[in-house]
């Protein structure tokens, strides 16, 4: 029988050996605090065209890293930014979880949720690409009114009315940063970058580190047992693919977005433990349906596809498929090996240090992606993300910063 590979004149060792390569690449990447995958993605781009070998290859290098990178960027997610215990009301779900002692069930839960998520979104995307193919002209004539509605569900997920306005105002206030940043023009060290690095480590990653600076940071952590029932990680992580779906065929959409919309669907499953699998799931199925949207549409959703359309490699769907499965295996196994100890690295650090570090490193990644300007919408930025906190209300509403500008057109 003909291999898949033939057609495109990739021999397998040297796409697997590449797709091994990509994947060491990408669990580097992931443990560094701040460091988005598009971004990542980009950075790859830059130098890929002096990386030897086929383009499918050097193409299937690329996914590898953007898969592992979303399977272990959970770790210093848990492991930095943990605030007091006295602050947990207000804390990111993971990190209740971590003040808790259930940081390495926390890192199993968001494993299960990418591995479980990727694996349904294999199963789901050619049924949903196809759906999407019927569906896609009426969604994008109507965008503005679909991301409108995205924007009421989001709202609408605050308990009270004072709640809501407190969540619509966050919204308001990125969705204005955003408007008055996404075009800037930029003169950045790296050849590839933008604004997206500063807006997101200002708006998520700052006011984190900041409300942590004075909390005992992570606190010895108990056993690795999943307290989850197996019916509600599979329902959950089925919400998680779902929301994959939206992310990989809407822009602006987010995985904490999309999981915020889709978590409702699964009883029982709001809470804490439910939030990890969904969101962590819908961050790694995102780039299975993107891959079957380029294949569809010829549209990149991610800056994973971005980087990869740049190389020139073609999108043999069935080879890269098999990069895809390959790189979610590493992904479960290296959250596994290195999760449990970075938060007991972590748990050794003076973490008032460890928190001033990284946001130097915030600010360094800012300038290198986008220059003294990029520095400049880093500090804007975390000044509109100490709002939520501020106001009692969810972190999401300030994905406003790309979901506003595409409502207003």
């Amino acid at each position: 029988m003909l291999s898949p590979l033939a057609a495109v004149g990739t021999p397998l060792p040297l796409l697997v050996g590449y797709a091994l390569a990509g994947a060491a690449l990408g669990s580097a990447s992931g443990l560094v605090p701040g460091l988005h995958a598009n971004n990542f993605a980009l950075v790859l781009a830059a130098g890929a065209a002096d990386l030897p070998g086929p383009p499918l290859a050097v193409g299937a290098a690329m996914l590898a890293a953007g898969v592992v990178h979303t399977f272990l960027d959970v770790v210093p997610t848990l492991a930095l930014g943990v605030p007091d215990a006295a602050m947990a009301a207000t804390a990111l779900p993971g990190h209740r979880l971590v003040i808790e002692g259930r940081g390495r069930e926390a890192l199993r839960l968001s494993a299960l949720g990418s591995g479980l998520a990727t694996v349904a979104a294999l199963a789901l995307a050619v049924p949903v690409t196809a759906g999407m193919e019927v569906a896609y002209p009426w969604l994008r004539a109507h965008l503005t009114f679909v991301l409108a509605a995205v924007v009421v569900a989001l709202v609408a997920s605050e308990p009270t009315w004072p709640a809501r306005a407190a969540g619509l105002l966050a919204f308001a206030l990125a969705a204005g940063l955003g408007w008055a940043t996404l075009d800037l023009s930029l003169a950045a060290p790296l050849p590839v970058g933008g604004t997206l690095t500063p807006l997101f480590a200002g708006l998520f990653g700052v006011p984190v580190l900041l409300d942590a600076a004075d909390g005992a940071g992570v606190p010895p952590q108990g056993d690795a047992a999943v307290g989850t029932v197996p019916r509600l990680v599979l329902a959950t992580a089925a919400a998680g693919t779902l929301g994959a779906a939206l992310v990989g065929y809407l822009p602006g959409v987010s995985a904490a977005v999309a999981a915020v919309v889709a978590l409702p669907l699964v009883p029982g499953a709001a809470g804490d433990r439910g939030y990890v699998v969904a969101t962590s799931g819908t961050n790694s199925a995102t780039t299975v349906f993107g891959l079957f949207a380029l294949a569809a549409f010829d549209t990149p959703r991610t800056g994973v596809f971005v980087a990869y359309q740049s190389v020139g490699a073609p999108v043999a769907v069935a080879a890269l498929v098999a990069v895809v499965v390959l790189a979610a295996a590493w992904g479960v196994l290296a959250v596994l090996f290195v999760g449990d100890r970075y938060l007991r690295w972590v748990g050794r650090l003076d973490y008032r240090r460890l928190s001033a570090a990284v946001c130097c490193l915030l600010v360094a990644l800012s300038w290198l992606f986008a220059g003294v300007v990029g520095v400049g919408v880093l500090v804007a930025s975390a000044l509109v993300g100490l709002v939520p906190v501020r106001l009692g209300v969810k972190r999401v509403h300030l994905m406003g910063v790309l979901i506003g500008p595409l409502v207003v057109g």
